[in-house]
C-alpha cells in the first residue's frame, strides 16, 4: 500500500470534548455532535485505498472503528498540536508510505472524493494543504517529513493556513491548496452540519 491516512482523534468522554461548543450548547449535545463527526469521518474514510491510522489524544479507545476494516491504533505524541502530527507523520512515512494524509474531525464537509484528490495531487505537490475558513486547516497531505511546518506556529489560531503556506514558499515547497471548507468550533458552525444531514437524508 502506497498511500495512508491519519485521522486524529479525542476519546469521547463528557465534558471533554468540543468545550468551545459545550459552552452553549451543553456538555451532553457537545458530546453527541463530536460523536456525529467520528462517525462520519471514518465512514468517509473507510472506501478510501490507503492504510488507516487512528491517533488517540489520550487514551486507545477499542469501541472507535470498524471490526471489519483494519484500523491502526496509536497515541498522540508531543507537548502541542504540531509536535503531534509531526510525530504521527514521522511514524507512518517511516513505514515507507509514499503519501501521507492528516485529518482531524472536526469537518463535516470532507468527503471520499476530496481525499482521494488529496492524494491525487500529491502525485505533483511536495505538501497538500485542505483550508479552514476560521483560518487553520482540516487537512495536511506530504510526501516525506517537513519538520518546518510544525514549528513556530501558534496552534488553533486564525494564522495557521497563513504561516503554513509562508513556511511551504520559504522552504521552496510545492503545495496545493484544496477547497476551503468549516470546521465545527462553535454554536455558529452548526449549519455545515446540519447542511450535511440534509445531504445524507436526500
Amino acid at each position: 500500500m502506497d498511500n495512508a491516512i491519519i485521522i486524529f482523534v479525542k476519546k469521547p468522554v463528557l465534558g471533554k470534548v468540543k468545550t468551545r461548543l459545550a459552552a452553549t450548547v451543553g456538555n451532553e449535545k457537545a458530546l453527541d455532535i463530536y460523536l456525529e463527526l467520528v462517525a462520519h469521518t471514518l465512514e468517509t474514510v473507510k472506501e478510501i485505498t490507503a492504510d488507516k491510522f487512528i491517533y488517540f489524544s489520550d487514551e486507545i479507545d477499542s469501541t472507535i472503528g470498524y471490526s471489519n476494516i483494519p484500523f491502526y491504533k496509536a497515541l498522540q505524541r508531543g507537548n502541542d498540536l504540531g509536535e503531534k502530527m509531526k510525530n504521527a507523520f514521522t511514524d507512518v512515512l517511516s513505514n515507507l508510505y509514499r503519501k501521507v494524509i492528516i485529518i482531524g474531525t472536526d469537518c463535516p464537509g470532507i468527503n471520499t472524493e476530496l481525499l482521494q484528490t488529496a492524494f491525487v495531487k500529491l502525485a505533483n505537490a511536495d505538501i497538500v494543504i485542505g483550508p479552514a475558513t476560521d483560518g487553520g486547516y482540516y487537512l495536511l497531505g506530504m510526501k516525506s517529513l517537513q519538520p518546518p511546518l510544525f514549528k513556530n506556529i501558534q496552534w488553533s489560531t486564525s494564522t495557521v493556513l497563513e504561516k503554513t503556506i509562508k513556511c511551504c514558499k520559504e522552504n521552496k515547497l510545492n503545495y496545493h491548496l484544496l477547497p476551503e471548507l468549516s470546521d465545527i468550533d462553535e454554536e455558529k458552525d452548526l449549519v455545515h452540519l446540519e447542511r450535511l444531514m440534509k445531504q445524507v437524508r436526500a
